[in-house]
């Protein structure tokens, strides 16, 4: 028992657990319906949409780069998605429309950042603001409703499989696949290397410029099929679908990486059920969403603080410090002696 207490990885599962435990009994005592049955399938549907889009921007995370076009690319594929169930393509071809439509512009992002060696942050917003302007073009601005009800699109809203939402399944799903290529095979240790040390990645034979690309374009990929489910529970696709995705799943992704100590999938996963559990009590709360975009924002700041390796590293250094200067009880013997 003395061992586990000592295992740094139980010490930060047992934190998380308490901490979700803390933000369930604030808000369940603030509004009784919380921790109700229909409200707790309501969160988890809602942390499946985030809950995707962090998982892709994970990928992008470990090799160490920022990804600011998954916003702007998941509402491109919302109304690509629109527009083939609106002209009777089916929902199947849809949905891989929306998705091809994401890898093409992780591609896009990938090429220019890691084999043009332009900055990602400035490459990526372009793609996204580029990926926003096309998305005008399917209905010039205008939502898409048509053919939803008949195509079976609100299905992956309403169905369930092995007992969970279809929404929870496919994130449990792809929250499986990722977690066995990241942590898993050794494509996954490439990717943890490229982002740890280039250098030393390329002369271990790492592709380094292809798993940047990989990670762009997982990420694009996810983030339209993150907005599917989004368009199949509001039961329209429209040009700012993506817009709410931005600042919930870096949260996710940095919260999870302050409690667990690295990107990881378990880590986003958790940052999501946190989050998700904030937003949905705000949500029940009737908060304004200003108000509640700016928590999120200041939960985003304490995270990338708390991961980021300098403060950790002065942290370290203070606390050495400090226990270097203070006498010890023998020490204080010898000198009242």
């Amino acid at each position: 028992m003395k061992t586990l207490a000592k295992n740094p990885i139980f010490l930060r599962i047992l934190a998380f657990v308490v901490l979700l435990a803390v933000v369930a009994a604030i808000f369940q005592s603030l509004t009784p319906a919380y921790l109700s049955g229909n409200n707790i399938h309501a969160l988890l549907r809602h942390m499946a949409v985030q809950g995707l889009a962090a998982l892709g921007l994970t990928f992008v995370i470990v090799v160490r780069q920022f990804d600011l076009s998954f916003p702007g690319v998941a509402s491109l594929g919302a109304m690509t998605l629109g527009w083939l169930i609106a002209s009777k393509f089916g929902v199947g071809l849809g949905i891989g429309g929306a998705v091809a439509v994401g890898l093409f512009c992780g591609l896009v992002n990938g090429i220019a950042v890691a084999y043009l060696r332009l900055p990602d942050i400035v490459a990526t917003i372009a793609t996204g603001g580029v990926a926003v302007g096309l998305s005008y073009f399917y209905s010039n601005g205008a939502s898409i409703s048509k053919n939803f009800f008949m195509s079976g699109i609100l299905d992956l809203n309403d169905a369930k499989y092995f007992g969970l939402d279809a929404p929870v399944a496919i994130l449990a799903l792809t929250a499986a696949i990722a977690a066995l290529v990241l942590h898993g095979s050794r494509f996954g240790r490439a990717f943890y290397a490229t982002g740890e040390n280039r250098v030393s990645a390329v002369y271990s034979g790492i592709r380094v410029k292809a798993y940047v690309l990989a990670a762009f374009a997982i990420c694009g990929a996810l983030s339209c099929l993150a907005i599917t489910l989004l368009v199949a529970s509001s039961g329209a696709a429209n040009v700012t679908a993506g817009s709410q995705l931005l600042m919930p799943a870096y949260a996710a992704v940095y919260l999870g990486a302050a409690l667990f100590g690295a990107a990881s999938v378990p880590a986003t996963i958790a940052g999501t059920l946190l989050m998700s559990a904030m937003l949905n009590g705000f949500t029940l709360m009737a908060v304004p969403y200003f108000y509640s975009d700016a928590i999120v924002s200041t939960v985003l700041i304490v995270a990338i603080a708390a991961f980021d390796p300098k403060l950790s590293a002065a942290l370290k250094r203070v606390r050495t410090s400090r226990s270097r200067k203070a006498p010890t009880s023998t020490s204080l013997l010898e000198v009242r002696s």
